[in-house]
């Protein structure tokens, strides 16, 4: 491999993406407005939910209940005296939670009965419907020992402290994991489409008259689409996700986060050249990368725990990139951690990126040669 021409063709690459105006509002619109909008509008914590009580107890204990209910986690409670219009309300989804206090609550209390509550909830809001039935049921059980006077029986108080995000802010998760989903999902699209782009403007044949083994050409591609993925994600880490969004990233741990990407950038750029060796057209390609792209975000951990996944299916992911990037990602921006820490999930970045860069070299010197 002549690496000076890998450096010329990478040239060449640079300057083919920088003026394609398609290509850089993409670009720039993924690592700002839509992280931006990602970070601050996609919230999986209990804010203003709706709420309804249905009132049929009338006591100071109820009313007391009707007005705990309070910004930010819950809208203003709206109060009916009977249940009749309840299901209307949540069949029209205007509505996440009914809470009914039956007849007599207060006083089946205060005589030593018991006495049932009662909770609608809208699973369908399940975002919500978990985490908020949860903080009704403590604010009930609150309310209730605050209004007769009654400490717990318990001689146990459980307290807790939130480590690496104390005010469990979804923005500050959405912000890190985003910019990690845009990593991937560029990096297979600008290597893709400049494989598809050389096939359907005849520059690929071009190429192959000159002095250039296929080696070099795709070489060339993978380092100069990496190093815009690369600047891109530079920018939108200072710039959008501390700077904006307000994320405390520790500066020092920066470097190591741009390290791993790096690496990481071999494996996916790869991946976008595999894809686009087994289709003949953009349209072809997308259909091809949009799967791909959603099966490595949704599996890989920063959307749902891997130990929540079937066991098969967390081994299988273990042989994704996806998977060890974003741990990587998470050890480092989210905790800290040091090289010492974090190096098992480098190390198979890199073992991953070489296997792509092989399997991917094989396709395109095969789609070169025919």
């Amino acid at each position: 491999m002549n690496w000076r021409n890998v450096y010329a063709l990478g040239i060449k690459e640079l300057w083919s993406v920088l003026k394609d105006p398609v290509l850089m509002v993409l670009i720039i619109y993924t690592f700002s407005v839509a992280l931006y909008a990602i970070s601050k509008g996609a919230s999986t914590e209990v804010k203003n939910a709706s709420i309804a009580i249905v009132d049929q107890d009338h006591s100071a204990l109820s009313q007391r209940l009707d007005e705990v209910f309070l910004p930010p986690y819950f809208k203003q409670a709206r109060l009916f005296n009977s249940a009749e219009n309840i299901d209307h309300l949540m069949e029209q989804g205007k509505v996440t939670f009914v809470l009914q206090i039956p007849p007599r609550f207060a006083a089946d209390l205060r005589a030593g009965r018991n006495a049932d509550l009662s909770l609608l909830v809208d699973a369908s809001a399940m975002s919500q419907a978990g985490s908020g039935a949860s903080y009704i049921e403590q604010i009930v059980s609150q309310t209730v020992v605050e209004y007769f006077g009654v400490a717990s029986s318990s001689n146990v108080s459980l307290v807790t402290r939130a480590f690496f995000n104390s005010n469990l802010q979804t923005g500050w998760f959405n912000a890190v994991m985003q910019l990690v989903n845009n990593v991937t999902l560029l990096s297979i699209i600008l290597t893709g489409a400049a494989v598809i782009r050389e096939r359907e403007h005849g520059t690929l044949e071009h190429l192959l008259v000159m002095p250039l083994s296929a080696a070099e050409i795709m070489a060339a591609k993978v380092w100069a689409n990496g190093l815009v993925i690369l600047v891109a994600v530079l920018l939108a880490t200072f710039g959008m996700v501390k700077g904006v969004l307000g994320v405390p990233i520790a500066t020092s741990t920066v470097p190591l986060f741009m390290l791993g990407t790096l690496l990481y950038l071999g494996s996916v750029t790869s991946l976008g050249i595999l894809l686009a060796t087994l289709a003949r057209t953009m349209p072809q390609f997308g259909l091809l990368a949009i799967p791909t792209f959603v099966m490595m975000q949704l599996l890989s951990g920063g959307t749902t725990p891997q130990d929540s996944m079937p066991v098969f299916l967390q081994y299988i992911m273990q042989f994704v990139p996806s998977t060890h990037f974003v741990a990587m990602s998470q050890a480092v921006l989210y905790r800290g951690a040091g090289v010492s820490i974090v190096w098992p999930q480098m190390l198979a970045v890199t073992v991953s990126a070489a296997v792509f860069f092989w399997l991917a070299f094989r396709r395109f010197r095969k789609m070169v040669s025919s």
